[in-house]
């Protein structure tokens, strides 16, 4: 039996583990990417205080969620899931607005450096559609509703900035409260 699986960045020991469960089609989410991850990356994966797990979480309202979803995963099987995580929220505006953003995911694979043919297979086939289906049933057992949901060793977290997210890491990891 398949379990869901989260795409993983950071020591698989570290003393804090956050899960962050998110939609590609999400606004709040690429709020989130790009305000949040790069500090979060540099100041508590980077140290080795934390590990991220970042689980698909689709929203029905959002048409193109799930096929972004399984598309971050083609990605991810040529080792580029990040990479093209990146790509996904930068160019959020765009593909979101598209009737059919599959030529426009095909073309992303390959700004990030992924075989076009390789990865237009994928995602033209039903690849990774369990997975991300297990991911959201994942969601759905622990409560998540909304976009970005994110769980800090193991309870839902509820943070109005980046400093309060530190915080929290820090004390959950053993490192008491954080230092300016």
């Amino acid at each position: 039996i398949q379990q869901a699986s989260g795409v993983p960045m950071g020591d698989d020991y570290a003393p804090a583990v956050l899960f962050e469960f998110a939609d590609f089609q999400c606004p709040h989410c690429a709020q989130f990417v790009t305000f949040f991850q790069p500090l979060i990356k540099e100041r508590l994966v980077d140290t080795g205080l934390m590990r991220f797990v970042r689980y698909d979480f689709p929203l029905s309202n959002f048409p193109h969620s799930f096929l972004a979803a399984r598309a971050s995963r083609c990605a991810g099987d040529a080792g580029k899931y990040w990479e093209y995580h990146d790509v996904l929220y930068g160019r959020q505006p765009t593909w979101s607005a598209e009737g059919d953003p599959l030529a426009a995911f095909v073309d992303y694979a390959e700004v990030v450096g992924i075989d076009r043919a390789a990865f237009s297979q994928c995602l033209q086939s039903d690849q990774h559609a369990e997975e991300v289906t297990l991911n959201v049933r994942l969601g759905e057992s622990l409560g998540v509703r909304a976009t970005p949901t994110l769980f800090l060793n193991g309870e839902r977290l509820e943070v109005t900035d980046f400093a309060d997210l530190e915080r929290r890491v820090l004390a959950a990891a053993g490192q008491g409260a954080a230092t300016a």
